[in-house]
């Protein structure tokens, strides 16, 4: 097992109930009662409906100061009263993997202001990127984000604000999976 690894599989069991599966481009998965999220290894998991596996890496895209300003408000995964969440694997086009790393930077930060979007979000709404790319994946990336009830409004608002970006036009696959802990 290493640390830095982890399965996100939809199945007969889990810590989270899906409550919908939504495609917001291109296909769905299959449908699953359940989400089971579990620290992992390089080897693919044969359990459950479907299994996604991501890797916590290097924050990308973000320079020095939004990094330590997201460090100093966001909230960890796990909070007590954070009883709802989204799982949200995306895959970018071939476009978007082809412009150079300060192209896709510009887009993401001074087109889309991805960061500064998210920063008014913090701390009611934690999330955490997983990388998936490198890993031979389906997707490039898996966020997870949870949140209380009482901020529910306030997801939808930032998911919203999100998807209506510069950045989103690069897009080719999305998944909304929205999640209640039982």
């Amino acid at each position: 097992m290493i640390d830095n690894i982890f399965d996100f599989i939809g199945g007969n069991h889990g810590q989270w109930k899906i409550l919908k599966m939504e495609p917001i481009v291109g296909e769905t998965l299959k449908q699953a009662p359940y989400l089971k999220i579990v620290k992992s290894s390089t080897v693919k998991s044969s359990e459950g409906v479907w299994s996604l596996k991501g890797l916590i890496s290097n924050i990308r895209y973000t320079e020095k100061e939004e990094k330590e300003k997201l460090i100093s408000i966001q909230a960890d995964l796990g909070r007590p009263e954070a009883t709802k969440a989204a799982l949200i694997p995306i895959k970018k086009s071939e476009v978007w993997w082809t412009l150079a790393q300060d192209e896709r930077r510009k887009i993401f930060e001074a087109q889309s202001n991805h960061t500064k979007t998210g920063l008014k979000y913090l701390p009611a709404i934690a999330r955490k990127l997983y990388h998936c790319r490198d890993i031979g994946e389906p997707f490039d990336f898996i966020t997870f984000f949870e949140y209380a009830p009482s901020d529910s409004e306030a997801f939808e608002e930032l998911v919203y604000s999100l998807r209506k970006t510069e950045e989103w036009k690069y897009v080719d696959r999305e998944i909304d999976i929205r999640l209640i802990r039982e």
